[in-house]
C-alpha cells in the first residue's frame, strides 16, 4: 500500500516563501508524476504545478515564475518551492501522485493536504 505524506504548509507573510514536500512510501513502486492541486474560484481543485518522472513541469499561469516543482527520485519525494507568495495563494494544497506498482498498474493517490496561509 502506497502512502503519501505532505508537509511544509504554514502561515507566511506576503512576499515570503514556503516549501511543500510530498513523500511517497510503501512497497515497490514507481512515481509517474507528482502534482499539487488547490481549490479554484469555483472550488473545484485546479492544477497548480506538476512534475513528471522525466522532469517535465507544468504550472498554472497564476504561479508561473513563482513556484517551482522538483522531484528527488532517490527519496521518492516531490517538492513545491513557493516564492513571492500572495494572499490569493492561501489554500489547502493537495499532492496528487500517479504511481505505478506491479500489482495495480498506475493508480492516482491523494495526500492528506496541507494548509498554506498568506497573510500579514
Amino acid at each position: 500500500q502506497v502512502h503519501l505524506v505532505e508537509t511544509g504548509g504554514g502561515l507566511v507573510q506576503p512576499g515570503g516563501s514556503l516549501r511543500l514536500s510530498c513523500a511517497a512510501s510503501g512497497g515497490f513502486f514507481r512515481v509517474n508524476r507528482m502534482a499539487w492541486y488547490r481549490p479554484g474560484p469555483g472550488k473545484e481543485h485546479e492544477l497548480t504545478a506538476m512534475i513528471t518522472s522525466g522532469g517535465d513541469t507544468r504550472y498554472a499561469e497564476s504561479v508561473e515564475g513563482r513556484f517551482t516543482a522538483s522531484f528527488d527520485n532517490a527519496q521518492n519525494t516531490g517538492y513545491l518551492q513557493m516564492n513571492n507568495l500572495k494572499p490569493e495563494d492561501t489554500a489547502d494544497y493537495y499532492c496528487v501522485t500517479s504511481i505505478w506498482t506491479p500489482v495495480s498498474g498506475s493508480v492516482e493517490y491523494w495526500g492528506q493536504g496541507t494548509q498554506v496561509t498568506v497573510s500579514s
